[in-house]
């Protein structure tokens, strides 16, 4: 089982966990939205700089 420290308390939880069972702390979720646009960006920079 893959797992991830917890920020608040620093337990080991579950990596697809999205709260700490043990003190509450709620993982930022990220909108797909952004990592779609972070890997277009990228692609624009790197066609950028090769030609």
């Amino acid at each position: 089982m893959k797992t991830k420290e917890c920020p608040s308390c620093a337990m080991e939880i579950d990596m697809y966990s999205n709260e700490c069972p043990i003190c509450g702390y709620e993982f930022p979720q990220t909108s797909i939205w952004l990592k779609v646009m972070v890997v277009l960006l990228t692609i624009l920079i790197i066609y950028y700089l090769i030609f």
